[in-house]
C-alpha cells in the first residue's frame, strides 16, 4: 500500500519507470538550463547515461468502503503506439502484477477512472484476446471525460479503435464531466488543458484528503515553474492556469499530492514559496 487517506486505500500500479524525453524536448520554454534546474529540484530525475527526464508510468488503486477504483489504466500491452517506440506493441508483466501484488484480480474493478484520453492513461482498458480487442475489466465501470471521447471519436485513430471503442461497444462506459462524484470518496475536478475535458481527482475521506493529478503536472519541479509548458498539452496556456489551481488547493488544504508521472515515490505535500509553490515528499 502506498498510503491511506482515512478509510481509503491507496495502492501503486507501476508499469514503467524509465528514461521518457529530454527535457528541452519536454519543456520548451523552460530555457537552456531545464536539466540542471530538474536536478536541482528532483533529485535523480535526469537519467545519468541519456540525459533524459525519468518518467514513471502508473495507475493508482483506491480501495474504498464500497469500491474498487483503478484510476488510469497506463500504456497496456500490444497497442499501437508507433509515436513513442518503448510503447509500441509492448509485452509485459509489471502492471498485472502491480495489481495481483494489491491483492486485485482484474474482475475485482469496480470502476476505471481515465484522467483524459492518451496512450498511456487508457491502455489497459482493453487487451487483445483471439485477435480481439476486450475489456479487460469485464465487471468495471469506465468513466471517461466525455471532451476528450468526442476529440478522440473524431480522429478515430489506433488509441480509439484499441483502446476505448471495444469498452463502449461493450456498454461499459460512462461519459462525465468535472465535478462528477464517485461514490462517497471521489470526486471529479476540472483540470483542463492538458486535453480539453482533463480532469484530477479528489479523494477526501472524514477530515483526510488527497489530489491525483493526471496529467496536469508532469514533474514536480513544475511546482516552482507552473508557467513552463509541457510539449503534449493541448492548450498550453490553459494548461498553466488549472495547474496554479491545482497547485493552490494543495498548499491551501495541505492534503497528500499524487503525482501520476511523479519521480517516485510520486506522493508529498505543496507549500507556498514567495508567490510559487514547493514540492515537500
Amino acid at each position: 500500500m502506498l498510503c491511506k487517506i482515512g478509510d481509503v486505500e491507496v495502492w501503486r500500479i507501476l508499469e514503467i519507470n524509465a528514461p521518457f524525453m529530454m527535457p528541452e524536448e519536454l519543456f520548451p520554454t523552460a530555457g537552456p538550463d531545464v536539466t540542471k534546474i530538474i536536478e536541482t529540484h528532483v533529485k535523480g530525475g535526469i537519467c545519468l547515461q541519456s540525459g533524459r527526464l525519468i518518467l514513471p508510468v502508473q495507475g493508482f488503486l483506491l480501495k474504498t468502503p464500497s469500491h474498487n477504483i483503478l484510476v488510469d489504466s497506463c500504456v497496456g500491452n500490444d497497442k499501437t503506439i508507433p509515436a513513442m517506440a518503448d510503447w509500441n506493441k509492448r509485452s509485459d508483466t509489471r502492471f498485472m502484477a502491480a495489481l495481483t501484488a494489491a491483492g486485485m484480480s482484474t474482475e475485482d474493478i469496480d470502476y476505471v477512472l481515465c484522467t483524459h484520453l492518451h496512450p498511456d492513461h487508457v491502455g489497459w482498458n482493453t487487451r487483445l484476446e483471439d485477435g480481439r480487442w476486450v475489456p479487460t475489466f469485464p465487471n468495471a465501470r469506465y468513466l471517461m471525460p466525455a471532451a476528450d471521447e468526442e476529440v478522440q471519436r473524431s480522429r478515430n485513430a489506433d488509441l480509439y479503435v484499441e483502446s476505448v471503442l471495444p469498452v463502449i461497444e461493450a456498454g461499459q462506459v460512462e461519459l462525465v464531466e468535472a465535478g462528477h462524484m464517485l461514490g462517497d470518496h471521489v470526486t471529479l475536478l476540472p483540470t483542463p488543458g492538458h486535453t480539453q475535458g482533463h480532469v484530477s481527482v479528489k479523494v477526501k475521506s472524514g477530515e483526510y484528503e488527497a489530489l491525483i493529478t493526471g496529467d496536469t503536472m508532469h514533474s514536480t519541479v513544475q511546482c516552482w515553474y507552473p508557467d513552463w509548458h509541457f510539449i503534449y498539452d493541448a492548450d498550453a496556456e490553459m494548461a498553466v492556469a488549472s495547474r496554479k489551481r491545482l497547485l493552490e488547493e494543495a498548499s491551501e488544504t495541505g492534503c497528500v499530492v499524487l503525482g501520476s508521472h511523479f519521480a517516485l515515490p510520486s506522493l508529498g505535500h505543496v507549500s507556498s514559496d514567495k508567490g510559487s509553490f514547493r514540492w515537500e515528499d
